[in-house]
Formats: C-alpha cells, sequence, structure tokens
C-alpha cells in the first residue's frame, strides 16, 4: 500500500477537492483503491496497492474509541508477532491488515512504539479529539515522505512532491543549494529538497503537529550505530548471519498477492532469490534481470537461476528506449538522482509488473556488510604507511599512475569522503557554478558519530546516512512505484543491521574481499562463481552512448534556462568536447546535468502539475 497526502493549512482552499488532487497525483503508487478523512482542521488521503487483507484494509482505519485515525504506506512484517502481542494484553482487532496493528501499537506505546516495527514505512495518525497528527518514516527511509513548509507552519505532507503542485499556493521555486550540492553527490543530501519550502521527513524521525496552533516537533526514535564486538566467534556468527537473513526474507515474503524477486547477478540479490526458493520448495519463483545491448549481466543472473530452477526473466533496453524514458523517469523521481542504473530498474519494474505485485531486492547489504570496494582503500593505504610524505607529495604531482591515489592518502578522510558517488569536486563545482554561493553539505556530525571507528566503517556510516538513502532507496522506491510495484528489501530489516552492527572489520574485509562474512555465512548456499564474484547491481553502458551523435542531449543540457543562469556553460562545452574525442570519461558529468535539464524542464520551465 503505497502512497499517503495530507492538508494542514486552513488557508488552502476546498479541503476536500485538494486533497483529491493532491492524491490523483501519486495514483501509481496505489492503483487499487483510494481512501480520505476530511474535517474543518485536516484533510488526508491514501492511494493503496493492496498485498496484505486484500478486503478488509481499507484506509483509513480507526481505533475502538474513533478518536485515532491512520493511513499508513509500507509494510510491517512482524506484525503478525505484535497482533498475537497484543491480543494477549486484551486488545480487539476488527481487520487482519498490518495498519492496524501500527496504530494499536502506537495507542500502547506512542511514537516509541515505532522502533518495535520491523519494515518499510510512511505513517500519518491523527488524534482527531486534540487536533494532533502523527508522521513517522521507517529507520532507514525504504518509504518517502515530505512535507512543505508555508512561512514557519507546515501545509501538506505527502509520499511524493509533486502532489504539492495541484494545491493553489504553492509555488515551484528551485532550492539553488540542493542543485550546487548536487552537483557533488549526484543526488541531493539535503534535509530540503530541489523545490523550496518542501523538505523530506528525515529516516527513524518522527513529525509530531499540533494542528490548532501549527507547533511541530521533530525527533528521532531510531539511530543505526555501530556496535562491534571483537570477541565474536566466526563459526557462530555465520550461522547467526545466514539464519537471521533467512527469518528476514520469509518475513519479506508475506502477501496476499504474487511475490518475485530481481536478480543482478551478484551476490547479495543471489542470496534474496536462493533463500525465496528455498521457502517456496517445488513452487518456482519469478526473477527478473535487465541488462543493455552492449551490456548485460544475463549471464551471470542465469548462473544463479538456473541451479534454483527459477522462472527468469531476462530483458534487453537499447540506448533509444533509454533515453526515451528518461522524462518519464524524472517524473516519478521528483528531484534528479544522476545514477544510471536507476532507469534500468525502471524498465526491471514494468516487466516486472506484468507477472507480480511484490518483488524482493538486495539493497542494503553493501553497506551494512562492508560491499564497496572503496571501503578498503584504507587498508591499501596502510600497506604504503612506510612511504615518507614528502614522496607522496611528489608522486601527487606527476602526471604517473597512482597519482590520485597519493592525492587521497595526503588528505584526511574526513576532508575527502563524502560517499559512494563524488561527481564534480569541490574544486571543480567552484569553478562551473556562476550561481549564488551556496553553503556544501557538512558531513561533520556524521563523522563525528563514528569517531573512534576505522576508516572502513566511517565509510560505512557516511553511506548509511547519506547515499543509501538518497540515491539506492530514493531510485528502488520511485522506479518500482512508477509501475505500481512494491520493492522490499530484506537485508535492511532492523533485525539484521543489529547482526551487522556488532560485526568487526576483520569479518568485513578479509584478503582484498569486500562482505568477507556474508560471503562465507552463504557458502554452503550458493554456487562458488556467485558467492566470489565482483560486485555487479545492473551497469550501464552510458559512457559508450555518449557519442557526436548524441547532439540532441547536449543542446538539452546547453540550452536549459536554468544551467545557463547558474553553470559555467564553457566548462560543461569543455567537458562534452572532451568525452565526445575520448580525451576523458566525463559520462557521469554530463549524465548529471542532463539529469538537471530535465527535471528543470518537466517541474519549472513547463510549470508541471
Amino acid at each position: 500500500m503505497c502512497g499517503i497526502t495530507g492538508i494542514t493549512d486552513k488557508q488552502i482552499e476546498k479541503f476536500e477537492e485538494a486533497i483529491q488532487k493532491m492524491t490523483s497525483c501519486i495514483a501509481h503508487r496505489g492503483p487499487d483503491d483510494d481512501g480520505f478523512f476530511v474535517d474543518d482542521h485536516i484533510a488526508l488521503g491514501m492511494r493503496r496497492l493492496s498485498i496484505i487483507d486484500l478486503e478488509s484494509g481499507r484506509q483509513p482505519i480507526s481505533s475502538a474509541d474513533g478518536h485515532l485515525l491512520i493511513f499508513f504506506n509500507g509494510e510491517i512484517y512482524n506484525y503478525l508477532e505484535l497482533k498475537t502481542e497484543l491480543e494477549k494484553q486484551g486488545q480487539e482487532f476488527k481487520t487482519e491488515s498490518d495498519t492496524e496493528v501500527i496504530l494499536k501499537i502506537f495507542e500502547v506505546h506512542g511514537v516509541e512504539g515505532f522502533k518495535r516495527l520491523r519494515g518499510m514505512f510512511a505513517v500519518a495518525i491523527y488524534d482527531t479529539t486534540h487536533q494532533k497528527l502523527v508522521l513517522a518514516r521507517d529507520p532507514f527511509g525504504i518509504k518517502p515522505l515530505y512535507y512543505w513548509k508555508r512561512g514557519n507552519k507546515i501545509a501538506a505532507f505527502s509520499s511524493e512532491i509533486k502532489s504539492f503542485l495541484a494545491l493553489r499556493g504553492f509555488r515551484a521555486e528551485v532550492n539553488d543549494a540542493a542543485v550546487y550540492n548536487y552537483l557533488s553527490f549526484q543526488y541531493n543530501p539535503l534535509e530540503e529538497t530541489f523545490f523550496k519550502d518542501v523538505f523530506k521527513l528525515a529516516p527513524g524521525h518522527t513529525l509530531t503537529l499540533d494542528i490548532k496552533t501549527g507547533a511541530y516537533e521533530l525527533k528521532r526514535y531510531y539511530q543505526f550505530q555501530f556496535d562491534q564486538n571483537n570477541s565474536l566467534e566466526e563459526e557462530e556468527t555465520k550461522k547467526e548471519i545466514l539464519t537471521t537473513i533467512e527469518d528476514s526474507v520469509a518475513h519479506h515474503m508475506i502477501a496476499d498477492v504474487p511475490v518475485g524477486s530481481f536478480l543482478s547477478g551478484g551476490i547479495d540479490s543471489s542470496i534474496i532469490a536462493t533463500l525465496m526458493q528455498k521457502i517456496r520448495g517445488t513452487k518456482q519463483i519469478k526473477t527478473f534481470t535487465v541488462g543493455f545491448q552492449s551490456l548485460s549481466e544475463g549471464k551471470e543472473a542465469k548462473e544463479t537461476s538456473d541451479p534454483l530452477d527459477t522462472d527468469h526473466t531476462e530483458i534487453l533496453v537499447s540506448a533509444e528506449e533509454y533515453f526515451d524514458a528518461l522524462p518519464k523517469a524524472i517524473y516519478h523521481f521528483d528531484e534528479p538522482v544522476a545514477d544510471p542504473s536507476a532507469i534500468g530498474i525502471y524498465f526491471l519494474a514494468r516487466e516486472a509488473r506484468k507477472s507480480v505485485k511484490v518483488v524482493l531486492s538486495g539493497e542494503g547489504a553493501d553497506e551494512l556488510f562492508g560491499g564497496y570496494n572503496i571501503y578498503l582503500e584504507p587498508f591499501a593505504r596502510a600497506r604504503v604507511s612506510w612511504m615518507p610524505s614528502w614522496l607522496l607529495q611528489i608522486i601527487a604531482k606527476l602526471p604517473v599512475r597512482g597519482r590520485n591515489f597519493a592525492q587521497r592518502i595526503l588528505t584526511k578522510l574526513e576532508d575527502r569522503y563524502i560517499g559512494n558517488a563524488s561527481v564534480f569536486t569541490s574544486s571543480e563545482v567552484n569553478q562551473i557554478w556562476k550561481g549564488e554561493p551556496q553553503d556544501k553539505f557538512s558531513l561533520e556530525k556524521i563523522y563525528q558519530d563514528v569517531s573512534g571507528q576505522s576508516d572502513s566503517t566511517k565509510m560505512q556510516y557516511i553511506d548509511i546516512n547519506t547515499w543509501l538513502v538518497g540515491d539506492i532507496l530514493a531510485k528502488a522506491d520511485k522506479m518500482t512505484m512508477a509501475h505500481s510495484l512494491e520493492l522490499r528489501v530484506p537485508f535492511l530489516d532492523t533485525e539484521v543491521a543489529k547482526v551487522a552492527a556488532t560485526l568487526p572489520d576483520r569479518f568485513k574485509w578479509s584478503d582484498g574481499v569486500t562482505k568477507h562474512l556474508l560471503r562465507e555465512a552463504f557458502r554452503s548456499v550458493l554456487p562458488e562463481s556467485t558467492r566470489n564474484r565482483r560486485k555487479l547491481g545492473f551497469p550501464t553502458p552510458v559512457k559508450n552512448w555518449f557519442t557526436e551523435e548524441r547532439q540532441d542531449l547536449y543542446d538539452l543540457i546547453l540550452e536549459n534556462n536554468y544551467i545557463r543562469s547558474h553553470l559555467d556553460v564553457r566548462v560543461i562545452e569543455k567537458l562534452i568536447e572532451e568525452h565526445v574525442s575520448k580525451k576523458r570519461d566525463n559520462s557521469r558529468k554530463i549524465y548529471l546535468l542532463l539529469m538537471l535539464a530535465l527535471w528543470y524542464n518537466e517541474f519549472i520551465e513547463h510549470g508541471h502539475s
């Protein structure tokens, strides 16, 4: 069930009509049903994708005394256990849905009750007696939730920003600070979005709003923290990893509709698909992979799907199909995310939706278990610790192999690592940006939280708090929901996270191998070729697609009004020329600028609503 909206500002006229317009903007998130609550103080709405309790799970659901009601987007995987516990305490239920369980948990435990939920969610609970609204977002930010502030008051909220465009009084204006930071990060790391006055509710947070006064409070209820236990035994920990992930996959398969799996060919999605097939038994699960005509993971994916005997589908996407889909994808993104693999997910979701309503996928494993190759860099640094700094400084200035590595060694981690996907460096941003000066997103507080950890663990923590939610989960949610497909991520279960938090560095990285103990835990479960495979993740050949024949794409960038007024076009022209002539691979920078241009054209230039 996949989209919620709300209006909390009495200045917005015609509550009922306005909430219906807002909610219709996100009909793709829930094509099966809708639900509304409107009184003199608030208007709430939802679109439903029916997954659990298809008959009686309609929203809103009210408390027994009628003074509380809930609108909910997501799934709670331990709702049956929680329901049994509550029934033993004398609570009675009128539906079989997980939505009602959340409401009962809130009645008993208040906002602290959100800690007890295993799942993905964006929740709105309204107290009709006291006119108080509580919004909550899941611990890792799997499901999105935005709110619009008019002045100092919250005027509306929604699962997608585009809902606000339907409201009279909302002006779609560019937030330059978000664009400025997007140039470095490839997504917007700020709390405020690309639209001025529109904010994201942060993962693991609640927002409590007093409708009468307009006062509101943001509060964190969940914070993932590393708590490494160096006394752990390897064999026991391997078993715990295996059983915990298997339990999570089993819980994530709970549904009253068909469930399938994305399968990239890498270890993470292979673990998910393998466990699903084990749980399902003789009944085949459906698996899906996407490739491109010049680059495909079909062979790797089949090395997992064939031994499992899954009902496997592979689709191939051409360059023309890819670029034709970009405007549709940017519409569903709301904010540009310059990750080329996102469009692969768009096509994959479109194909999967033909036969299933839910898919499981491997997002989160790299961040929790240490899967990115960049996490190995501190170990490489340690191996050259014998080199004097003056020698490294010389190497860093010469046009020789190892120059970039030397430059990174000479720079403190906190001053150079902003996450997995740095595109334009700080100096390059200063060179290309000609708009008003903006502040760069500060990672200082996040680094302080892990000041006593190793550099590799610090990198993990940065990614969990920025890249994971801003890129990985954003593209997973938006590209699947574009096709009314629910994506679930078993690695980001809070029980799995508890285990991952305790792993010492030696269990994550060993002899140049990432996710060491995760791979070992599944030694007897996965084919060796799969278990030892390097990270894949639906790679996209945009480097080879930005050729001299694609002047249409370059014109989109160079003629864009925002880019011409805020960025140095001469720098961009040079980037394109260098790439087309194959002097330098500037594909990521060009792609980032293309997505920015498409976003501006869609939401600002054309005044989309």
